[in-house]
């Protein structure tokens, strides 16, 4: 993957879907050290689990319906929403109608590589 870092251009046909927790599944496209963008497809039900980490993320709502929970408040998320994580807050999401995700964060996320 590292053959990416910083590479102008991804197709996401020639991108390799990564399954991390149950029915949840990413594709890591563009990176550099100070920026990445994850895909994250979420099957009904799934849950992406509490979590924190050092890195801001800022995330788009591709396609549909997320309980997202941020330091304890949760709000409900669609198609063309957008939340914003601070560095070190406590945040998932649960998937209430099946659909993805586009994750940016500052820097990148070297253990996803």
């Amino acid at each position: 993957m590292s053959d990416r870092l910083n590479s102008f251009f991804q197709h996401d046909a020639g991108i390799a879907w990564e399954p991390t927790e149950p029915g949840v599944k990413r594709k890591i496209m563009a990176y550099g050290p100070d920026l990445m963008v994850v895909r994250v497809a979420f099957e009904q039900g799934a849950i992406g689990k509490a979590h924190q980490h050092p890195h801001r993320q800022a995330s788009y709502v591709e396609s549909g319906v997320f309980d997202v929970t941020i330091d304890g408040r949760t709000s409900r998320l669609s198609a063309g929403d957008t939340f914003f994580v601070p560095e070190n807050l406590v945040h998932g999401v649960v998937n209430i109608e099946a659909g993805q995700l586009i994750d940016s964060f500052t820097p990148m996320r070297t253990e996803f590589l």
